[in-house]
Order: structure tokens, then sequence, then C-alpha cells
């Protein structure tokens, strides 16, 4: 992987730049202000590879990504779960007691929504959490800090006046790896990711799901999202157990094509093993 472009969301010190760092070593990080630019960088061959958050343990679903990914012929060729550890950070000198508000990106701010609340932090949403570390370094703002990491913290100079205010300690991060050519079927467990959508009709949604139990394909996550070319209308989002080819995957994938008024397979790719 050493000299692999591969593109995130955010700025150096980011969880998805540390995230990919980690997966691909030697590899040359492209930050991006926006989800849309990374996805663009991958599709023109700017870059490689993406890596892109889809859910946290706290937050939930980044719903960004799934509506992109709808709309990309992007493929989903690996996933990342990185431990997600949030800083308080402020200019040097600062002290705890000082502070009035906290900036950083929507996620990060949910997460730390319980240690917010007891200090009465204001949140200040932005579009990074390493972002909200540099401008603050750039241009300091009297009672105002930021949630971000150790690196961001060393990266710009500033210092750590609460570690691991995440509210929940078992705080991950989970990131599909996205390329404009599907992954090559490998040895070990798959993982398969799909979004469809279900005729209009009574028992439509367990018709389409009862294909994987007849074809004894097990289910890691199910999760709707509005349609935005039908008010009121539904697309699901699924990943299973197993790779496309595979015997079962691919005969409930087959009668669930028969069920759907819709279907796309974002991709097939090795199940994350914890460690690596």
């Amino acid at each position: 992987m050493e000299g692999m472009r591969i593109a995130f969301q955010g700025t150096e010190g980011a969880y998805s730049e540390e995230a990919l760092l980690k997966t691909f070593p030697g590899a040359t990080p492209l930050g991006f202000p926006t989800f849309h630019q990374v996805f663009e960088a991958v599709e023109g061959g700017e870059a490689d590879l993406g890596v892109v958050p889809v859910e946290n343990t706290t937050a939930g679903s980044i719903n960004q990504t799934y509506d992109l990914l709808l709309e990309s012929d992007l493929h989903v060729v690996g996933e990342i779960v990185h431990r997600v550890e949030h800083c308080l950070l402020a200019p040097k000198g600062t002290e705890l007691k000082e502070l009035k508000a906290v900036k950083s990106h929507p996620q990060a701010l949910a997460q730390c929504d319980g240690f917010l609340a007891r200090l009465r932090l204001t949140p200040i949403p932005v579009f990074d959490t390493a972002g909200a570390a540099k401008s603050l370094a750039e241009a300091p703002e009297p009672g105002v800090g930021a949630i971000a990491s150790r690196r961001a913290a060393d990266l710009y100079g500033l210092e750590i006046l609460a570690e691991n205010i995440e509210d929940y300690p078992h705080n991950y991060t989970r990131f599909f790896v996205i390329s404009r050519e599907e992954a090559k079927r490998g040895e070990g467990p798959h993982k398969t990711s799909i979004v469809f959508a279900v005729r209009h009709r009574p028992g439509g949604l367990l018709e389409a799901l009862s294909a994987f139990a007849e074809a004894g394909v097990n289910l890691t996550k199910l999760e709707s999202r509005p349609r935005r070319d039908k008010p009121f209308s539904y697309l699901f989002y699924l990943d299973l157990e197993g790779h496309v080819e595979d015997p079962g995957p691919a005969q409930a994938l087959l009668t669930l094509l028969r069920r759907a008024a819709f279907l796309k397979v974002l991709g097939s790719y090795p199940a994350y093993k914890n460690g690596g």
C-alpha cells in the first residue's frame, strides 16, 4: 500500500485519517472538506481509495455516506472499525473553568453530549474534528475549546484539558473503504452491503426479509432511510454475512430481486477482524 492515495473527509489529525493509516500504513492520505469531494476524488482517479465513516456505536449512522453510496458507482471493498477517544483541547495556558463553548464535528459533539452538559459547555458544530483544532490553534477564541484526537493536539500545539470524554467507553466508528473496482473474493469471512426498496403492499418488508431466512443467511444491520424521489417512501440498507458469490447470499439476493421494487449491491468485502 506504499504510496497509495486514499481520500478522507477532514483535516490532518482527523479520526478518518487515523483509521486509514492504521489499515494502510505507508499510504498517502488526501483530506477533503466534504464527503461529496471524497467520492468525487475516488471517482475521478485523484485518489485510489476512499475511507468514509458509516456508523458510530454511540451516535448511530452517518446518513450522508449512505446517501452517497446509493448515488455513486463506487464499490465498498472493505470495512475498518476504529476506537474513537475524544479529548477536550484548548490553546496552551487555558484552564477548564474558562471554557464556555466547544467546537467539533456534530458526531463528536453527540458522542460527548453528557460531558458537555455536565460542564455546561455550548456545542458549536463544524465540518471536522481536526479542523476545529486547527482553526482554534490558528485563531484562538476566548472561552472556546475543541473536541478532537490526541494526534490533533500534538499536530496543532494545543493543550489537552480532559481525555476520553466520550459518554460511553465502547465508542467505535465503522468506516467503509470505497473503490472504483469491486473487491476480489479472498479468504476468510466476508460481508455484503445492499440497499433495496419494497413494493407498497401489506407484508412487503416481511416478504423481502424472509428471503434471507429461507436461505439461512444472517443479517448484521438493517436501517431505513427516506427516499428522495418518493415522499414518505423508504429505502432499506442491509448488511449480511457472506459474499455475494456464496450459495446462501446468492440465493437470498436472487429471491429478494424478485420480491423487491429496487435492489443495489453496494459491495462484498472482507469482514473486519478484531485487531486489524
